[in-house]
């Protein structure tokens, strides 16, 4: 009689176990998808930032320290140049 007691038990002790294990399990999946979704979110905002980085980056270039009107008194001098090697071509 003992020793069906003592299976009793442990079979008993067996399911608690196996109970507190699967909710173990379902809370880390749980913790799994969360983190899945973070990942997501955090890398939309990453390739955002990216892009956005990009256009500061372009638009930093496009105005840089000379100010709009040396860019364009350089770009006047460079069709100028490129009006002039034309020229020398055609002669």
């Amino acid at each position: 009689m003992q020793t069906l007691d003592d299976l009793s038990q442990n079979v008993h002790l067996l399911l608690e176990r196996y109970q507190a294990l699967q909710e173990e399990n379902a809370r880390l999946r749980g913790d799994v998808e969360k983190q899945r979704e973070e990942l997501i979110r955090t890398h939309s905002e990453l390739a955002a930032l990216q892009q956005q980085n990009r256009r500061i980056a372009t638009a930093n270039a496009l105005s840089s320290a000379e100010g709009s009107e040396e860019a364009t008194k350089r770009l006047n001098a460079l069709i100028a140049q490129v009006d002039r090697a034309i020229d020398a071509l055609k002669r």
